[in-house]
């Protein structure tokens, strides 16, 4: 009797775990809708070439990269170079009740994060601080009331979506050789108060929320790896924003990790 049911559950066991690890692959492997939105740093800006003219839209961004690696239904690609949170009709459009997933960088440009840039390049040490100090006074009163609204928005147009929002990094190696000691320390403390900010209103809304600082560090601006160009007045629109392995290595890393 037990040498009996010894062969059945042998007979019966390998076609189980087959069904199991089919279903299972089945699952994984489920093609998504996927919406990808946000500024220059979900569109690719510093990566080029770009396929979209003003917005600077890279298929070397992470958004596209990981549409070209992942099962997916359909890949609306609606980011924009200088989008803001007040600026994103177009791009909600792009959402519907079928959307899978959903990712977005967004905040930056509402605090002045091209002027800071360009004041901390061209300026003196004070204005530079200066600057940073007003884009975090902006970062933690008109900011969160703006996110929240996004997030909301997002949910409202895309009920079904699993909803990731990717954080800023740190812009400059520390001990660069760009730019001095004081702007280096004011551009990071803004990049970390912009963290606090995002994150705080991502965890309020129930979205994901993933930080890009600790990922990029070592690979700031004017290190010896950089991931983010520096400044250059030939390809203005470029500074400071991750380069092609800033895309791969950095964000798309750093997304692999929360969707596989």
């Amino acid at each position: 009797m037990r040498g009996r049911l010894l062969k059945v559950v042998c007979a019966v066991l390998p076609a189980a775990l087959a069904v199991m690890l089919t279903s299972t692959g089945a699952r994984a492997a489920a093609p998504v809708d996927y919406v990808a939105l946000g500024d220059s740093y979900s569109s690719g800006t510093g990566a080029p070439p770009y396929v979209s003219g003003s917005c600077f839209r890279s298929p070397r961004g992470y958004a596209q990269l990981w549409a070209d690696t992942h099962a997916v239904s359909s890949f609306k690609y609606a980011a924009c170079g200088g989008g803001t949170t007040q600026s994103m009709t177009d791009q909600f459009a792009a959402l519907d009740a079928g959307t899978d997933q959903v990712t977005i960088t967004i905040g930056g440009n509402d605090v002045g994060f091209a002027n800071t840039m360009i004041t901390c390049v061209t300026g003196s040490d004070s204005s530079c601080v200066n600057a940073v100090d007003n884009g975090i006074a902006a970062a933690r009163t008109t900011l969160p009331a703006r996110l929240d609204t996004t997030y909301a928005t997002i949910r409202d147009r895309a009920p079904n979506a699993t909803v990731i929002v990717l954080g800023y990094p740190r812009l400059v190696e520390p001990t660069g050789t760009c730019l001095n000691t004081t702007k280096r320390t004011a551009l990071n403390r803004g990049a970390d108060a912009l963290h606090e900010v995002i994150s705080a209103r991502a965890a309020a809304a129930g979205v994901r929320y993933v930080d890009a600082r600790a990922h990029f560090a070592g690979h700031g601006a004017c290190g010896r790896s950089p991931w983010i160009n520096q400044f250059s007045l030939f390809r203005l629109a470029e500074s400071f924003h991750p380069n092609a392995t800033g895309y791969s290595q950095g964000y798309l890393a750093l997304l692999n990790g929360v969707t596989g």
